[in-house]
């Protein structure tokens, strides 16, 4: 039973708003799961004022805007990354017809598939690949280590372990090991992860550590569609490789008005999304939207409670300044993710904000993530960090 704390201590049940997605919705699951409340959320930019309030938008702040969910976000970024820059690529499995998530739906049609075909005639551009992540990721670095910017599809985030190589000793060193002479930083990987509902072992996991113990790489996560459009241009654009993870259960949980025009968001710079003064919490991708409910729940259960809620938005690098300089402020921090606890990226935070802000912190750095077990199927809403465990969080660090 889903469980929240009440102010002297006992267990009761969570809001309805706040149950997981197996017991708010009945009937089976879509693909991409579901996830309640999201749509509700208030980070979620529903009118035009709101979405070009955002100082980051600056450069666009005269933009039309449009309702798009996260998916589609996504596809217009490819689109902008294609009618832009004419040496852009785009494959990977099944992307033709639009990938199992529809993110590259309408791509071919508007610019080709043949890569054989005269380059002048623009018709070589978005393209089927065989079922080798291997080969993909492979691929992917020889045609950006030509010049072009390479847009790879890993269909699932689970699934890019046989490319493990390819990334961590092939597209990370290209650079490094040829003085600079070469290098791949065209190459931009996508890839779908985090929870699903239903997922199981192979299609729920949140690979994001394993990436960040890689010098060479960057690693973006987005939490809507106006981030997903931002980060996804900025990511392509960039000239390093850039594994971009979106979180699958909010590819159609939400719509933003997001802007028409061409943007970028800053990789490396993590956003305050809510201000507070007594406790630090950090997450990303759609465990967001679970701290905003547990936070929610907390400051009501505690009077004049006052948390901070910071989305991280790229694992790396990582903003290690907004984050100690919000800690050094609160005195104390929680972190939160779905990827297991052990070696989680809430460690590498928990070190690194010790030894920065130890004299400020009022309590342990506190981890809130999944557990050191392969991902289940029927336990998965025990396992992954749901609202009564980051309620708990936040509560232990206050009273400790």
């Amino acid at each position: 039973m889903d469980t929240k704390f009440r102010r002297d201590g006992k267990l009761t049940s969570l809001p309805k708003q706040c149950r997981s997605a197996s017991t708010a919705t009945k009937g089976p699951a879509p693909a991409e799961g579901f996830a309640p409340g999201v749509a509700n959320s208030k980070f979620i930019k529903r009118t035009r004022d709101q979405a070009l309030a955002n100082p980051e938008l600056a450069a666009v702040k005269n933009s039309e805007t449009k309702k798009l969910n996260l998916f589609q976000a996504v596809n217009e970024a490819m689109d902008m990354a294609l009618a832009s820059d004419d040496t852009a690529v785009i494959f990977g499995e099944d992307i033709a017809f639009g990938g199992v998530f529809r993110c590259t739906m309408g791509l071919q049609e508007k610019w080709g598939e043949d890569i054989f075909a005269d380059i002048a005639e623009g018709k070589e551009r978005v393209f089927n690949t065989p079922l080798t992540e291997q080969g993909i990721v492979g691929f992917g670095i020889g045609m950006a280590s030509v010049g072009h910017t390479a847009v790879a599809e890993i269909q699932f985030g689970d699934y890019v372990f046989p490319a493990f190589d390819q990334i961590v000793n092939e597209a990370a060193k290209y650079r490094y090991r040829s003085g600079n002479e070469f290098n791949c930083g065209g190459l931009t990987m996508r890839m779908p992860v985090m929870a699903v509902g239903h997922g199981g072992h192979y299609h729920s996991q949140s690979p994001e550590a394993y990436f960040a113990h890689t010098p060479g790489l960057k690693v973006v996560i987005p939490r809507s569609p106006i981030q997903a459009k931002g980060l996804l241009l900025a990511s392509i654009r960039d000239k390093n490789p850039v594994i971009f993870m979106e979180p699958k259960i909010l590819y159609r949980a939400a719509t933003e008005q997001v802007p028409v025009d061409d943007y970028t968001l800053p990789i490396g710079r993590a956003e305050v999304l809510k201000e507070g003064k007594d406790v630090t919490v950090v997450g990303w991708g759609s465990q967001l939207y679970v701290l905003e409910h547990a936070i929610a729940v907390a400051e009501k259960q505690i009077p004049g409670l006052s948390v901070e809620l910071i989305d991280l938005r790229s694992i790396l690098p990582w903003d290690v300044e907004t984050i100690a300089k919000s800690v050094t402020k609160t005195g104390r921090l929680v972190v939160s993710h779905e990827a297991p606890v052990t070696s989680g990226f809430a460690a590498e935070i928990a070190a690194t904000i010790q030894q920065k802000c130890f004299l400020r912190l009022e309590a342990p750095v506190k981890r809130v993530c999944g557990w050191d077990t392969p991902f289940p199927l029927a336990f998965e809403k025990v396992y992954v960090p749901g609202v009564a465990r980051c309620v708990e969080g936040i509560r232990g660090v206050l009273e400790y």
